[in-house]
């Protein structure tokens, strides 16, 4: 059994972790209003770049002359998976999350026969590949230092990106995320970036011919690129969001956890602290019956 002085210990130890948790909860809280905002106000802008994109893909179609961003190198023996996670732990299975569906989609690649490269994007996420598939990392983009994602975040990774298609490292790339739903709800998302995909834009077949100047070959190969950054920043963001959502998440369930477990050792304190005095009463009266 443990003395009183040791549960008067472990209570005051609790108690200050409650307040560690307690506070980050309400940092996450904060945060968490900003990264959402950021994430909601971009969805619309990304959406409908893809939309237009999409058009434009379309009206190229399957020719030999299109960029080669969009109709790929020909092959997808080579697969480059791009891992974002957090910097931070202390937010519940975030990160776990997104890992376990890049490890789903490596597994399926490794079985199919594919040769799978990984680019991480965040230390945890790396921490957790490294354990297993060392040998599959390629590099490491370190976002510690960002207090505030940007555009120009964006754009450094899809360089990196860009660079590595260019020079023939890869022929289809994939990027792992977590979708902001809410609080309590953060989805572990794959998107293929490279070659660039768009879903299927419902439109009347009837409707305006515009003439594009240059071609859209041209127009494509210079938009792709910042489509492909768009695609990336969007996620940042909603990763940003999930994380903020699932910290505070987390921050809350150990708050609560702390204070259940000071409810059950003040209880066990005072019914030590009982039986202690019972005992000193009992060996009083015996000895003054004694006498």
């Amino acid at each position: 059994m443990p003395s009183l002085k040791d549960l008067k210990n472990r209570i005051a130890s609790v108690k200050s972790t409650r307040k560690i948790t307690k506070a980050m909860q309400m940092v996450a809280a904060a945060k968490l209003r900003r990264a959402q905002d950021a994430a909601e106000a971009a969805r619309p802008y990304a959406e409908r770049f893809d939309a237009v994109l999409g058009q434009l893909a379309a009206s190229v179609g399957g020719s030999d002359t299109g960029p080669k961003l969009l109709t790929g190198t020909g092959k997808d023996d080579v697969h480059m998976l791009v891992v974002i996670t957090a910097e931070r732990g202390l937010c519940g299975g975030f990160n776990t999350n997104i890992v376990k569906k890049a490890k789903q989609k490596i597994r399926e690649l490794k079985t199919a026969g594919k040769t799978v490269k990984i680019l991480t994007v965040g230390k945890k996420g790396r921490e957790q590949l490294r354990r297993e598939y060392s040998d599959l990392l390629v590099g490491h983009i370190d976002l510690s230092g960002i207090k505030t994602l940007g555009y120009v975040n964006a754009q450094d990774i899809t360089r990196d990106l860009l660079t590595r298609f260019d020079d023939g490292e890869f022929d289809v790339a994939t990027i792992f995320y977590a979708s902001f739903q809410s609080v309590i709800a953060q989805t572990p998302t794959a998107l293929q970036v490279i070659p660039a995909q768009f879903e299927a834009q419902d439109g009347d077949a009837t409707g305006p011919l515009y003439e594009y100047e240059p071609s859209e070959e041209a127009i494509l190969a210079d938009l792709l690129p910042r489509g492909i950054a768009t695609q990336i920043f969007a996620a940042l963001l909603e990763n940003a969001a999930s994380e903020q959502g699932a910290r505070m998440s987390a921050m809350d369930n150990a708050t609560r956890n702390a204070g259940d477990m000071i409810d059950k050792l003040t209880i066990q304190y005072n019914r030590s602290r009982q039986a202690v005095i019972t005992n000193e009463l009992i060996e009083i009266i015996s000895g003054a019956e004694a006498l």
